[in-house]
């Protein structure tokens, strides 16, 4: 059995046993499953990931900007820059169109208002982000690199990495290379206890699935469902039309082979909700399965992991509107067009960890006068949602990088691999 086959059954097994759990046994066993079986099997698989996250980012950035030339670097960035920003704006557009369309917030919200601050009263709301604007760019860049490390700060880590191979770039002495050599070390150890994690992938995302599928609130799921359906819509829209032109166009590959050859990054990226957890998996693929030159994914991948969030721009902006309806907030079409800008931006600065959209949602309904109490509305869904939109994410991760690598290396893919069926 391959392993995309087993993780296939992993989140399959998890899924079913948990619906299974919540309608067939009692709430005392369901959550004493979830509590001492299912959510601990997840979380160690996702802390195992986490653990490895940051060095990975960091040698495979680090090694991957040291192979290219500084001209070389520089048109890379800047079409890695241009395609994220493209595919984003893509993004939200066809979840702002959508929205507007069917319009799911509409109508008598009374009750649904009322549910939100009872919702609210139970359980923590997002709050927006502690810098915003100027602001939050200037803090991209770290002024303690191993304090970004320790906490997490991914984009300080991705802007301490790149500036650390250019670097290498610039210096071409002996010890340069030695330490160029010690992080390339680093990084192959590292995949190699990526590989082993991996192995233990099936058990970890069916008790991640197991927990998420035990306690989704149907009650709720109900109520806001059309939200659901326009959120999930849009994300298959861009998915399956926006990233099929752009591999059929920019990357000259046939995407139903792309998304093929892919399935074992996007199914792990479903069942962890993370960009940065699956980003060991997504490098493995973008290199084995895709075929994608080793510098140009480490790049672009590594990059992308926290600024290349197009399905999470596209959440953001479904959201803030279906609340402004909810909340019967009327919003010019200027709004909506700043609402739009804010969430291409705000993709790039968004952690790809699970949430954490949450707080930028927040911002803008603050910005727009929009009740914060709303957001209590999605925490049950949140989930779901976060699982379809990171499985959009590091799908766009994957079709930029195959549209940045086409003719960077040379020329085009190896035979067999673009395809014009």
């Amino acid at each position: 059995m391959t392993q995309q086959t087993k993780m296939f059954v992993g989140i399959a097994a998890g899924a079913v046993l948990g619906l299974a759990a919540r309608y067939l046994l009692p709430p005392e066993v369901v959550k004493a499953i979830v509590d001492y079986v299912a959510f601990p099997a997840g979380q160690i698989f996702l802390r195992l990931l986490f653990m490895l996250a940051v060095p990975l980012i960091f040698s495979a950035l680090v090694v991957g900007v040291s192979e290219l030339d500084i001209r070389s670097l520089g048109r890379v960035g800047a079409r890695t820059l241009a395609y994220t920003v493209a595919v984003s704006a893509s993004a939200v557009v066809i979840g702002i169109v959508l929205v507007n369309a069917i319009q799911p917030g509409a109508g008598d919200n009374e009750e649904l208002r009322a549910l939100a601050r009872s919702l609210a009263a139970e359980r923590p709301v997002a709050k927006p982000p502690a810098q915003a604007g100027i602001s939050q760019f200037v803090t991209m860049i770290p002024d303690n690199p191993v304090a970004a490390a320790a906490n997490g700060d991914m984009l300080g880590v991705i802007v301490f990495g790149l500036a650390l191979g250019i670097g290498l770039t610039l210096v071409r002495t002996e010890p340069a290379q030695r330490f160029r050599e010690t992080v390339a070390g680093l990084g192959e150890v590292v995949m190699r206890l990526v590989e082993g994690v991996m192995k233990i992938a099936p058990i970890g995302v069916a008790g991640l699935l197991f927990g998420t599928a035990a306690n989704l609130g149907v009650d709720v799921l109900a109520r806001i469902a059309v939200y659901v359906a326009v959120v999930v819509g849009a994300l298959l829209i861009h998915m399956g039309v926006v990233y099929s032109l752009f591999l059929r166009f920019a990357a000259r590959r046939s995407p139903l082979r792309f998304f093929r050859d892919a399935r074992l990054a996007l199914e792990t990226a479903f069942a962890t909700s993370s960009s940065s957890a699956t980003l060991p998996t997504s490098l493995k693929v973008a290199e084995r399965d895709l075929k994608i030159p080793s510098q140009i994914a480490r790049f672009v991948m590594t990059a992308g992991a926290s600024m290349n969030q197009n399905g999470t721009a596209l959440f953001e902006g479904v959201t803030v509107l279906f609340m402004a309806q909810i909340f019967g907030v009327d919003l010019t079409l200027g709004q909506q067009a700043a609402v739009m800008i804010i969430c291409v931006l705000g993709g790039i600065g968004t952690a790809g960890i699970p949430g954490a959209s949450l707080p930028v949602i927040a911002m803008m309904m603050a910005m727009n006068d929009i009740p914060p109490e709303g957001l209590a509305l999605i925490v049950g869904v949140d989930r779901f949602l976060d699982m379809c939109r990171t499985t959009v994410n590091v799908a766009g991760d994957l079709v930029v990088a195959a549209c940045v690598a086409r003719g960077e290396s040379g020329n085009d893919y190896p035979t067999g691999v673009a395809s014009s069926t």
